[in-house]
C-alpha cells in the first residue's frame, strides 16, 4: 500500500491517503500519518482498505499537492550503511574508515525541522559553496520498542519512502574537526517522498541484507549515480537493533540508510574530478529516485545570507 499525506482542497489542511492507480483516496478530515503508524496490531491495514472503500474524497494523484509522508518526525538517525560509499567518501575526504564501522552501524541525528517533500524546493545551506545530495532510502518504524533484537526488527518497521540527505561539504568537513556534528552541514533539508510503501510490498524483492531495487540520481536529465539496495553492508533490521538499544523508538521515527555507492557528488568528483561533477548550484534540478518508491525531484535555491556570530 502506498501512503501519502497530502493538502487536501476541501479544507487546505493536511490529510493522509492511500494512492490507487491514478487516483488519491483520502480521508474526511484532517489526519497524520504518524497516528496511523502508531495503531496496534494491523490498524494501518484495516484503515487503508476502508480509504480503498469507502474515501472521503477522491483526488487525481498527478493532481495532488503533496506533502512528505512524514513531516515531523519524532526523529531522524541517519546511517552509513553502505560500504562503497563509506570509503570513497572518508577517502574524499582524506580519512581513513575506522574499524568501529565494522564493529556496528554508525548514524548521526538530523533535524525533523527541516524536512521537505518530493517536490519542495531546497536552499543552499547558508555559507556553503559546496553542497550536495545523498541518494538514500529511509525505513519508517511503526511498532515502538526498545532493545530490539534483530530477528525481531522487521516487524517494527511500516514501511520504506525515498530519504535525499542534502549536505554542505564545506560546512560538514569543517566543523567535525572539533569531534562532534556534523551539524549545519547538514541540517538544512532532508526530503522524504513521495509517499510510504509498506514493507510488505518488498517481501519478495529481499536480496541479501537488503532489496532489489534500483536507485539512481540525475542532475539537469545527466545522470550522476546508479546503485542497489542490495548492496548494503548493515542490513536495515541491524539499523533498527542499534538504534533501539537503551533507548525506545516511536512511531514514525526515521531510520535513513545512508548513501549508496556513487549517490553523492562527493564521491563522484573524487573519483572522476570536479570539472565532470561540480557542486550543486542555484537552478540544478535533481531528481532521485528509487524502484517501487518513486522520486524525489527538487530545485536547488540560493543560501540564505550568513548571520555573523561576532
Amino acid at each position: 500500500m502506498r501512503w501519502v499525506t497530502y493538502l487536501s482542497p476541501s479544507d487546505g489542511t493536511e490529510h493522509v491517503g492511500v494512492l490507487n492507480g491514478d487516483r488519491l483516496l483520502g480521508s474526511t478530515s484532517p489526519a497524520r500519518l504518524i497516528d496511523l503508524l502508531a495503531l496496534p496490531g494491523d490498524g494501518m491495514a484495516e484503515a487503508g482498505h476502508m480509504l480503498l472503500s469507502d474515501p472521503g474524497e477522491v483526488l487525481l494523484a498527478a493532481e495532488a499537492v503533496l506533502r512528505a509522508p512524514v513531516p515531523m518526525p519524532p526523529s531522524i538517525r541517519d546511517f552509513m550503511s553502505f560500504e562503497n560509499h563509506v570509503v570513497t567518501a572518508y577517502g574524499a575526504l582524506g580519512r581513513k574508515v575506522s574499524p568501529v564501522w565494522y564493529e556496528q552501524p554508525t548514524f548521526y541525528f538530523t533535524n525533523p525541522a527541516s524536512v521537505r517533500g518530493h517536490r519542495d524546493p531546497v536552499e543552499i545551506s547558508p555559507g556553503s559553496e559546496q553542497f550536495d545530495y545523498e541518494l538514500e532510502i529511509a525505513a519508517v518504524i511503526g511498532k515502538p520498542g526498545s532493545d530490539i533484537a534483530p530477528a525481531e526488527a522487521a516487524a517494527h518497521i511500516a514501511g520504506f519512502m525515498v530519504l535525499c540527505d542534502w549536505s554542505a561539504r564545506d560546512l560538514q568537513t569543517h566543523e567535525t574537526e572539533v569531534g562532534l556534528g556534523p551539524a549545519k552541514g547538514k541540517d538544512s533539508a532532508t526530503s522524504f517522498g513521495p509517499f510510504l510503501l509498506t514493507a510488505d510490498e518488498l517481501t519478495e524483492r529481499r536480496s541479501g541484507r537488503g532489496y532489489e531495487l534500483e536507485m539512481s540520481a540525475h542532475v539537469n536529465g545527466t545522470l550522476y549515480s546508479s546503485g542497489n539496495l542490495a548492496d548494503l553492508s548493515w542490513s536495515f533490521e541491524e539499523m533498527v537493533a542499534y538504534a533501539s538499544r537503551g533507548t525506545r523508538l516511536l512511531p514514525g521515527d526515521v531510520i535513513g540508510s545512508g548513501t549508496v555507492g556513487t549517490g553523492c557528488v562527493l564521491e563522484l568528483s573524487a573519483v572522476h574530478g570536479s570539472e565532470r561533477f561540480p557542486w550543486l548550484r542555484a537552478g540544478d534540478e535533481v531528481r532521485l529516485a528509487i524502484e517501487h518508491l518513486g522520486a524525489v525531484e527538487a530545485r536547488v535555491e540560493p543560501s540564505r545570507p550568513v548571520q555573523r556570530l561576532r
